[in-house]
């Protein structure tokens, strides 16, 4: 009896307070339900309930994590490309400037390429919807649709007088998983894997047999730097590749029994003894730092780079009313080691505090390479679209230009860079310029003496520099990202990878670590 006593206080206990949580659910339930139902009676406009259902689980959602979110019926799309990296339309990619929406990138052998819809195109109208002032999201809904169906598109070009109107079919997209791949010096493949979605790993292994089909390979790198992840499944399949069978690669652990698993190895190495290099940055996160951690903790791979992201939460879909469909972490991830990367806790977020990030979240590479964070002339021209602007300009007056490979910016194609800055008005303002700014004006409305003021304002031309001299101070870098953008043109993103490649540090130390070690 005095065994049985303990155990029937800790089941009355933990009863007890599964039933006052059920109760405090009950009570704002009624609450939300009474609060829409007063409305209905007695406000004196008509309400979209819709919208205001799906605002307020936002606002709802926004208490625990980003990553918990709710995708109504209407935005099932979202969901399956989420999973697949699938999707009707046309194949390309949109952005907002200036109340306008521009195509910024159309994907290889895609309908928008095919149909020659290129980068800088604006959207006028999408099947006589007008476009200007419209949301990236609205307008992307309606390019998106059923594979086989046809979309009217009117586009303005810079240097064309007349509108331009396509009828495009919509096609099954695909997002790939391994953006590029390509053999180096000393036999070294190298595989830019972009996501995990579905079929992503027989992506890699394929990808890698390509490169084979000339020789074997004396090492491979996978580059995973900015890499957001995926299913964690696609994950296991990848290390499945080069671990042993039946090796624990990540456990997951949660509120309830399911949450609870421990994911293994699953088939036999087909890459056992390749010698292994990750590159990961800032963005490397979730099914990308379980490949990248569980290989370097398991003695796999080498990390080269910056610490990775530090995400160790696990999304579920779960379905809910009416269709929709809700992702939510139901748990945290765990490597090899038993260590969760998870950098950011949002517990205080729930009792309004301020988020902080653990500075031990993500995972250390084995060697660190920083990138450099400077706020420079190349910061300003990408921010305000410059070299995409010009980019366009070039492809307009070239028909071609040499492979990704040879391609090189010439000290006359430079200047004639600089040229167009100046016709378009460009003027190079600085972060600290704009600071300065604001300070002078908080400076004015105080009691500051008017020497000072005057020392203020003496530091507005110093601090705003001619930008030819600063494009020239930055020559090398600001010829590779101009350089980048006008290989993208001719040969989209493969191109652009290949180009960038050749002056990559993170690239370069990996081959040397392979080479050598061979």
């Amino acid at each position: 009896m005095k065994r049985i006593l303990p155990i029937l206080v800790l089941f009355i206990g933990l009863n007890a307070t599964a039933q006052e949580q059920t109760t405090r659910i009950d009570k704002s339930m009624t609450i939300l339900t009474d609060v829409m139902r007063q409305l209905d009676m007695n406000y004196f406009d008509t309400l979209n309930y819709e919208r205001m259902t799906e605002e307020g689980i936002r606002m709802m959602l926004r208490q625990v994590d980003p990553y918990t979110i709710y995708i109504p019926k209407e935005r099932d799309t979202d969901l399956r490309i989420m999973t697949t990296g699938q999707y009707g339309g046309i194949g390309a990619m949109i952005m907002m400037r200036d109340s306008m929406v521009y195509i910024a990138e159309p994907y290889e052998g895609m309908p928008a390429q095919i149909n020659d819809i290129r980068a800088g195109d604006r959207l006028v109208k999408v099947d006589g919807f007008r476009c200007d002032g419209q949301s990236t999201k609205d307008v992307s809904n309606r390019l998106r649709g059923k594979a086989g169906t046809s979309v009217k598109l009117v586009l303005a070009r810079e240097g064309e007088k007349k509108l331009i109107e396509k009828e495009v079919v919509r096609q099954e997209i695909h997002l790939p998983a391994v953006t590029f791949y390509k053999r180096y010096e000393g036999n070294v493949g190298y595989v830019l894997f972009s996501e995990f979605t579905s079929g992503s790993a027989a992506s890699l292994y394929e990808s890698i047999r390509q490169m084979e089909s000339a020789g074997p390979l004396s090492g491979l790198i996978i580059d995973l730097r900015g890499n957001g992840g995926g299913l964690i499944d696609e994950a296991i399949r990848v290390v499945s590749l080069f671990v042993d069978k039946d090796t624990e690669i990540v456990t997951t652990k949660g509120k309830t029994n399911t949450a609870n698993r421990s994911y293994k190895t699953s088939t036999t190495p087909v890459y056992k003894d390749l010698p292994l290099v990750c590159l990961v940055n800032g963005g490397t996160a979730s099914a990308a730092e379980i490949v990248s951690g569980s290989l370097q903790e398991l003695g796999r791979a080498t990390l080269i780079g910056e610490r990775t992201f530090g995400k160790g939460l696990v999304q579920s879909i779960r379905p809910v009313a009416y269709g929709g469909n809700l992702k939510v972490t139901t748990a945290h991830y765990y490597l090899p080691s038993g260590r969760c990367i998870q950098a950011i806790n949002y517990a205080p977020q729930q009792r309004g505090e301020k988020l902080e990030r653990d500075t031990a979240g993500g995972i250390q590479p084995d060697i660190v390479l920083k990138d450099s964070q400077k706020v420079d002339i190349c910061y300003s021209l990408a921010k305000g679209h410059r070299f995409f602007d010009y980019a366009n300009h070039y492809r307009q007056t070239h028909n071609g230009i040499a492979r990704p490979d040879q391609f090189e910016v010439t000290d006359e194609e430079l200047e004639d860079f600089m040229a167009f800055l100046e016709q378009k008005g460009f003027v190079y303002e600085t972060e600290t310029s704009r600071y300065l700014d604001e300070l002078i004006e908080m400076a004015h409305n105080e009691d500051i003496d008017s020497t000072s003021l005057a020392t203020m304002d003496s530091l507005r031309v110093r601090l705003r520099p001619s930008f030819r001299e600063a494009i020239l101070r930055h020559k090398d870098e600001v010829k590779q990202l101009l350089g980048a953008d006008i290989v993208e043109r001719y040969y989209f993103q493969k191109g652009r990878v290949e180009f960038l490649l050749r002056e990559d540090k993170a690239l370069k130390k990996a081959i040397d670590k392979l080479t050598v070690n061979n």
